[in-house]
């Protein structure tokens, strides 16, 4: 993989992220699932600049300040923190400053909003404050209420929804996706393989071949690449997130920006996938 890339919108690797002004490589890694400091200097030598934290994620946050302090303006960092009052987001906000050494953060996601966050006029006008301090380029917050998400997306002072978005659970495509042409809201996603439900071999599933292609042997279920590149074929998700546990899950997710979007056919036979996997009552996997 190279860092050599064009920043168009059509770029399939990479988008200009509103608000925030940066080309960002379309897989954002977050980094607490088992992934450490070197894995995250690994994956930012491939191009990748979407830096997930939190005061919990102690083992990335080394590599992040090295990668950030080699170039700052390259990279994205977005703090996953919380609050139910204004001084508990500015508390939040400085002291993700202090730990990781900048002077701002690209964008403070209010984690999980309405579950360990609220979107309180206190909250927001803290939020407000510290955007217009320049401590934060962008107000986001990442929620699993889409008709709440729809709505905020409409009228808001978010720059940036997190939103759950996969094969399984397309919901967002009718009740998010279409408020966005109003306002340049950023979108990143997340759960692109629904808990690993897509990726897990289930009994009772039949489909056609798959369309075209030698993979056919090797589907379903579904590969963590082709969920991701599902994910980021929807032109209105600037980037998903990724979780990986490991350097060799690292390395095969972020080969998915190389294969390119999907077909229309592939598209197709992924949604359906989606469709009999949701359908599921109970999951019985083959061992």
């Amino acid at each position: 993989m190279t860092t050599e890339h064009n920043n168009t919108q059509g770029d399939f690797s990479f988008r200009m992220l509103p608000v925030i002004g940066k080309p960002v490589f379309r897989m954002g890694i977050a980094g607490n699932y088992g992934i450490d400091s070197s894995d995250v200097q690994w994956a930012s030598e491939q191009g990748a600049n979407y830096w997930v934290w939190g005061v919990s994620f102690k083992k990335v946050t080394e590599g992040i300040k090295e990668v950030l302090r080699k170039d700052r303006e390259k990279n994205i960092v977005a703090v996953l923190g919380w609050g139910y009052f204004g001084r508990q987001v500015r508390r939040s906000v400085e002291k993700a400053l202090r730990t990781l050494g900048i002077d701002y953060l690209d964008v403070f996601k209010l984690g999980w909003l309405g579950r360990t966050s609220a979107y309180g006029r206190g909250v927001v006008d803290s939020l407000v404050k510290l955007r217009e301090e320049g401590k934060i380029k962008a107000i986001g917050a990442s929620i699993h209420d889409r008709k709440r998400a729809g709505a905020l997306a409409l009228e808001s002072e978010l720059d940036l929804l997190m939103v759950r978005y996969n094969a399984k659970h397309t919901g967002a495509e009718e009740d998010i996706f279409p408020h966005l042409g109003n306002r340049d809201l950023a979108v990143v996603s997340y759960t692109a393989l629904a808990w690993r439900q897509l990726i897990r071999p289930v009994k009772g599933i039949e489909m056609e071949p798959w369309p075209g292609s030698s993979q056919g042997a090797k589907v379903p279920p579904l590969t963590p690449e082709l969920c991701y590149r599902f994910v980021l074929s929807n032109p209105r998700v600037h980037l998903v997130l990724t979780g990986p546990r490991n350097r060799e899950q690292l390395m095969a997710n972020l080969s998915a920006l190389q294969q390119g979007p999907l077909t229309s056919e592939e598209l197709s036979w992924i949604r359906q996938y989606g469709k009999l996997i949701r359908s599921k009552k109970r999951f019985d996997y083959i061992r």
